[in-house]
C-alpha cells in the first residue's frame, strides 16, 4: 500500500510542475487535476504545500515572476483601452 501512495504522490508531483511550466497559480492547478487528472484539490494542495517547503526560493521566485506578468498584462490592457478610448474621440473608425 505504501508503494501505491508514495507512487501516487509522485505522479500528483509531476503533474504539479507540468502546472508550473504553464505558469499556473496553485488554485488553477488544483482546478486542473480535479477536472483533468480526477485528483481531489486537498491532494494537489497537500502536495503543493510540501513543494513549497522544499523549494521556497524557487516558488517565492515563482509567485513574483506570475505577478510581474500579471502587471504587465494589467498595464497592456490599460493602454490598450486608452488608445481605444482616445481613437473614438477622435473619430478613427476600425
Amino acid at each position: 500500500m505504501a508503494d501505491s501512495s508514495a507512487s501516487y504522490i509522485h505522479m500528483v508531483h509531476r503533474l504539479i510542475e507540468e502546472c508550473i511550466v504553464f505558469n499556473m497559480s496553485k488554485e488553477e492547478c488544483m482546478e486542473a487535476l480535479a477536472k483533468h487528472a480526477n485528483i481531489k484539490p486537498v491532494v494537489t494542495s497537500t502536495v503543493w504545500k510540501e513543494l513549497e517547503k522544499e523549494n521556497k526560493q524557487f516558488f517565492d521566485a515563482y509567485r513574483a515572476r506570475r505577478e510581474q506578468k500579471a502587471d504587465s498584462e494589467m498595464e497592456t490592457r490599460e493602454c490598450l483601452q486608452k488608445i481605444i478610448s482616445d481613437s473614438s474621440k477622435l473619430g478613427i473608425k476600425e
